[in-house]
């Protein structure tokens, strides 16, 4: 791992999830939030497909009211694994 992996995987070992957010499931579409998550913003990436060629996906920011984790869901209809992910607090 680089230095900066380390430096973000110690950063959200000391994040406090709610009991809420420790129950999103992660990387895994279609798996639901929770009822405190407040949308953010919203913007497209361009992801690489398997054969070379690429398409466009939304990415959505949300933040919880209760604990302030910040969260972001990847909707790609190609990629099962994509869907909710910590990106902060």
């Amino acid at each position: 791992m680089t230095n900066e992996s380390n430096q973000r995987a110690a950063e959200l070992k000391k994040m406090t999830l709610c009991a809420s957010c420790a129950g999103i499931q992660r990387n895994w579409r279609r798996a639901p939030g929770h009822a405190e998550l407040v949308q953010q913003s919203s913007r497209k990436a361009v992801r690489s497909d398997a054969d070379g060629g690429s398409h466009t996906v939304t990415l959505t920011s949300y933040r919880c009211d209760a604990c302030g984790t910040r969260w972001e869901y990847e909707n790609d209809k190609t990629n099962q694994e994509a869907g909710w992910s910590v990106v902060g607090q």
